[in-house]
């Protein structure tokens, strides 16, 4: 079963990576986001240009870091995201 995981346990490991902002109707700074999605679950996305790159490498991180990951995409088509949990 999986542990209670935090949004700032990974962002303590994408920190090097720049972290995404929004400017004036554009991503000013592409770059992760995470977002909480339970006690059990967070989620990572990669904004602006360069998605699928940026969550490869985001994924390889957070694995090497002892996370587990799963890539996955939003339903109907969205987003591609990264599920984090602790194993």
């Amino acid at each position: 079963m999986a542990r209670v995981i935090r949004t700032r346990h990974v962002a303590q490991v994408l920190e090097a990576y720049p972290q995404s902002e929004w400017i004036n109707d554009d991503w000013g700074i592409p770059g992760w986001r995470v977002v909480q999605a339970g006690r059990r679950q967070v989620n990572v996305f990669h904004d602006g240009p360069g998605e699928t790159d940026g969550l490869e490498t985001y994924r390889l991180e957070l694995q090497a870091a002892g996370f587990h990951v799963v890539v996955d995409q939003q339903p109907g088509g969205g987003r591609r995201r990264l599920h984090i949990t602790k194993p």
